[in-house]
C-alpha cells in the first residue's frame, strides 16, 4: 500500500522506494535532513562511489556505474547506507575498514553535518574519507559528500501502515476534529533509546521490544529470547498475570510474529511507532503517554531471571518515570527524521491546550506526557512493626519534584497507583498486587468491607477485590520470590469485597493542592474509593471546578454518584481496553450517568487502551456478534459512507487494508480473528465501533479531542483561581 503522510511532509519508507525530485533543491545543495528515505548516488571528493567487492571506492566517472544507496533515516541527521543487495555500508573491524554487512551494528549508522554546500558523515569517532587507492575509510579529514537522485535502490524493511490516502487537517479557529487517547505507555520497552545508547529497559526487563530503533523494525521487534529466555520460559506474564506457571511461547518476532504481539500478550511491545502512525492516520489527534512503573514489582522481576538480573536497571519510580518522559522526546526526534527533519513528523509533544490546538489543526497528533506510578515524587512509605510509618518525602521535596515534572513537559499525573505510598492508599483490584505492596511497604493492605458490597447498581466501576480462599501463588521462581519477600506470610481477610482502609494522607492533600496550583491534569483512577471522594470534593472548591480525568477503568472503583460528580465538574470518563462492541456498551452505560449529572456539555467519549501498560488489549467481538453486526471487511474506507457524519463532508477518505508484513511468512493481523493485536489496530477498532454504533458512536468518538482540550482549558482556568484555596491542613478528610 502507498504510504501517505499529512500536509507537505514526505512519506516515510516502508513499502515504496522514493526517488528524489531534483526540483526540490534547485541550487543542488542538500541539507543534512534532506536525504531521508530516498534513493541516491554519492560523490566523495568529486568522484562517484562505486562498489568494489567488499569495499567502496570513490573512482567512478558517472552516476550509471555508481552504487545506489537508499538513505534510511536512523534518527535526525543520521543515516544508514542501504545497498541494492541489502547490505549496509559499515565501518567495522579493528582496522575500521568500510565494508558491506548484512547485520547492522555500531558503525552502520552515520551522523551527517553540513559543510558549506557539501555534507560530511561520521561514525565510531571518525569521518568518512577517501584513502589510499580511492577506498572509503575513516579518517580525521572528511570527504566532501554530494548526492544525486537515483533509481534502483532496494526497499529497506519496515512495518507497513496499510493505509492509502492522506489523513485530514483542521482549522485552529474551529472545534478540533479527531479522537483522544488518554492512557498509553509508549516509552515502555526493553530499551529507552533508539539503540545507539544504553539507557536500559523501562519495565525491569520484563517487557520486550522497542517503540523505535535506529535500525528499524528488524531490530526493534526481533526475537525476544534475550529477555524472555528460550521458548519464553522466563516471561513472568504466565505467573504474575495469567497464573499459568510453566506456560511458554514462541519468541520469534519479525516477520512471522507467531505468538506475539497478541491481544493478551502483555510483556511484548504494543506501540511500535508505525502502529501509532496507522492510528494517527485513522483520526487519532491527541494522546497522553504516561511514564509508568511499579518499583516493588520491578525489583521482583530483576530477581527472577538471569537475563534480566544482568541488566543495569533503574527500579525507583521517579528517576525511571523522568527517563521515560525524556525518551518521548527521543521518539519525537526519530519520527521527525522519518518525515524530513525537526518538526516534520506527525508526533508532536505539547505543553498547553493552545499548542495542542495548533498541532491538531496541522493534522498532526498532540502528545501529552504524564506520570503514573506508585511512589510519585519519591513518596515511598515503610510501615514499621510498631504501627508507625516512615515517609521518604517531605513537602519541600514534593514542591521540587512537581516543578521538575512541569519543566520536563509533564502535564497529566496520577497521585496514586497500585501500591500504598506516603500520599495515601491505592485502589484495590488484584490479590497478586497485595504481595507486591508488601514488598514495597512491608505491610499487606489493611482493608474494610466496601460499601454496598463494592458492586451492583450503585457502582459505575466495581470497587475492591474479593479475597480467594485458596493460594494465589504457585511454586515457580517469581511466586517464590514474592513469598520470600513476605517471609511466607499471607494475608487473611473477611468475606465480601475489600477496599483499602488507607485513604488520602495529609501529604496527599498537600500534593493534590500543589498539582492544582501548578495546573496539572489530575487522573482520579487508581485512588482508593474514599480517596476519590476526597479528591472530587477538594477539586470542587475552585471557580470553575477543577476537572479530573478517568480513563483507566477507575481502578479501585467508582460509584454512580462519583461518576456524575466528576462529569458535572467538567471531567471526562473514557473506557479502557474495549473492542467495538465493548466501546458502544460503555457509551450506553456512561450516557445514563452523563444525563443524570445535569451537565450541559455535549456527550463525548474517547479511548484509553493502556497499551504497553502490562495489560491485555481487547479481544475479538466473538462469532455471534460478528454475525449479527457484520465483520470488519478489508479493505474498508474511513471518513466516508454510512456512519460518517457531516463533519467529514470536506475530508478526503482513506482506505485501510488488513495489516500484513510484506515478506514471505509475514504476519497478517485480522481484528475479527483475535481483536487488537497491537496499537496499529486502532483503525480496525474504529471500524468495529462504526459497525456496532453507527454515526452516534462515531460522533462521540471524533469529538473527544475537543472535549479533552476544553477540559484542559478549564483546568488552567481553575488553576489560576486555585492560588487562594485554603491550606490543605484546613480541609477535612
Amino acid at each position: 500500500m502507498i504510504l501517505a503522510a499529512c500536509g507537505n511532509s514526505s512519506a516515510p519508507s516502508g513499502q515504496v522506494v522514493t526517488t528524489p525530485d531534483p526540483g526540490d533543491n534547485p541550487t543542488g545543495a542538500l541539507g543534512k535532513f534532506d536525504l531521508f528515505n530516498q534513493c541516491w548516488v554519492m560523490r566523495a571528493d568529486g568522484d562517484y562511489v562505486v562498489r568494489d567487492g567488499d569495499s567502496f571506492v570513490a573512482n567512478g566517472a558517472s552516476a550509471d556505474e555508481a552504487e545506489k544507496f537508499y538513505m534510511r533515516a536512523a534518527n535526525l541527521a543520521r543515516y544508514l547506507f542501504y545497498t541494492p543487495d541489502e547490505q549496509l555500508m559499515t565501518a567495522s573491524g579493528e582496522a575500521v575498514s568500510i565494508v558491506p554487512q548484512s547485520v547492522p551494528e555500531d558503525g552502520s549508522d552515520w551522523t551527517f553535518t553540513e559543510a558549506g554546500e557539501v555534507l560530511n558523515a561520521a561514525t565510531l569517532g571518525g569521518t568518512l574519507a577517501v584513502g589510499d587507492g580511492d577506498a572509503l575509510v575513516l579518517a580525521a579529514t572528511p570527504a566532501a559528500l554530494e548526492f544525486e537522485p537515483a533509481t534502483g535502490c532496494a526497499e529497506y524493511p519496515e512495518m507497513p501502515v496499510a493505509v492509502t490516502g492522506q489523513t485530514f487537517t483542521g482549522n485552529v479557529n474551529e472545534p478540533a476534529l479527531g479522537f483522544a487517547e488518554v492512557h498509553t505507555h509508549m516509552a515502555m520497552g526493553s530499551e529507552m533509546s533508539d539503540g545507539s545508547e544504553d539507557a536500559g529497559p523501562s519495565a525491569g526487563g520484563v517487557q520486550y521490544g522497542q517503540a523505535v530503533n535506529r535500525f528499524g523494525v528488524t531490530e526493534a521487534l526481533k526475537d525476544c529470547a534475550m529477555l524472555h529466555g528460550e521458548n519464553g520460559q522466563t516471561d513472568p506474564e504466565a505467573t504474575l498475570i495469567d497464573m499459568e506457571p510453566g506456560r511458554t511461547h514462541s519468541t520469534e518476532g519479525w516477520p512471522s510474529f507467531i505468538d506475539w504481539p497478541f491481544h493478551n500478550s502483555q510483556f511484548h511491545q504494543q506501540m511500535y511507532w508505525r502502529w501509532v502512525q496507522r492510528a494517527w492516520m485513522s483520526g487519532l489527534r491527541l494522546m497522553t503517554i504516561h511514564g509508568t512503573n511499579i518499583e516493588a514489582l520491578c525489583e521482583v522481576a530483576q530477581a527472577t531471571a538471569p537475563s534480566r538480573g544482568q541488566l543495569d536497571v533503574e527500579c525507583r519510580d521517579m528517576p525511571l518515570g523522568v527517563s521515560q518522559v525524556e525518551y518521548l522526546y527521543d521518539i519525537q526526534d526519530y519520527i521527525d527524521a522519518q518525515f524530513g527533519g525537526p518538526g516534520e513528523g506527525f508526533y508532536r509533544i505539547v505543553r498547553s491546550p493552545a499548542e495542542a490546538r495548533q498541532v491538531i489543526a496541522d493534522g498532526k497528533m498532540a502528545v501529552i506526557p504524564g506520570l503514573e506510578f506508585s511512589n510519585v515524587f519519591g513518596c515511598n512509605v515503610t510501615f514499621n512493626p510498631d504501627g508507625s510509618e516512615t515517609r521518604a518525602c517531605t513537602k519541600e521535596q514534593i514542591d521540587a519534584e512537581i516543578d521538575r515534572a512541569w519543566d520536563l513537559g509533564v502535564r497529566q499525573i496520577f497521585p496514586y497507583h497500585d501500591v500504598d505510598s506516603a500520599l495515601g492508599g491505592a485502589g484495590l483490584f488484584s490479590e497478586i498486587l497485595n504481595f507486591v505492596n508488601f514488598n514495597g511497604t512491608q505491610r499487606f493492605w489493611e482493608t474494610y468491607e466496601c460499601p454496598d458490597s463494592g458492586n451492583g447498581d450503585s457502582y459505575f466501576y466495581d470497587a475492591g477485590f474479593e479475597a480467594s480462599s485458596g493460594a494465589v501463588l504457585g511454586m515457580d521462581p517469581i511466586s517464590q520470590a514474592l513469598l520470600d519477600g513476605t517471609n511466607g506470610q499471607t494475608p487473611l481477610y473477611g468475606p465480601g469485597r475489600q477496599c483499602n482502609a488507607r485513604d488520602v494522607t495529609d501529604l496527599g492533600i498537600y500534593a493534590i493542592d500543589k498539582l492544582m496550583k501548578k495546573g496539572f491534569v489530575i487522573d482520579i483512577d487508581h485512588a482508593e474509593l474514599r480517596s476519590k471522594q476526597i479528591m472530587l470534593d477538594y477539586t470542587a472548591t475552585t471557580e470553575p471546578d477543577y476537572p479530573m480525568v478517568s480513563g483507566h477503568g477507575a481502578q479501585g472503583g467508582l460509584t454512580n454518584l462519583q461518576a456524575q460528580q466528576l462529569i458535572r465538574q467538567g471531567g471526562i470518563i473514557y473506557p479502557i481496553n474495549q473492542n467495538g462492541k465493548g466501546h458502544v456498551d460503555f457509551l450506553d452505560r456512561l450516557r445514563v450517568q452523563w444525563d443524570a449529572s445535569g451537565t450541559a456539555r455535549e456527550f463525548s467519549v474517547g479511548y484509553g487502551a493502556d497499551a504497553n501498560g502490562l495489560r491485555d488489549l481487547p479481544g475479538a467481538r466473538g462469532l455471534a456478534r460478528i454475525m449479527e453486526t457484520g465483520p470488519v471487511a478489508y479493505p474498508f474506507r474511513m471518513f466516508d459512507g454510512p456512519g460518517w457524519g457531516p463533519q467529514f463532508a470536506n475530508v478526503a477518505p482513506i482506505t485501510v487494508d488488513m495489516l500484513t508484513v510484506p515478506v514471505d511468512g509475514g504476519k497478517m493481523w485480522d481484528v475479527n480473528e483475535a481483536g487488537m493485536f497491537h496499537y496499529g489496530m486502532i483503525a480496525d477498532i474504529v471500524e468495529e465501533i462504526r459497525l456496532e454504533g453507527g454515526q452516534d458512536a462515531l460522533d462521540t468518538l471524533y469529538s473527544s479531542a475537543e472535549t479533552y482540550l476544553r477540559m484542559w482549558e478549564q483546568t488552567l482556568e481553575a488553576s489560576a483561581n486555585a492560588q487562594t484555596l485554603p491550606t490543605p491542613d484546613e480541609v477535612p478528610r
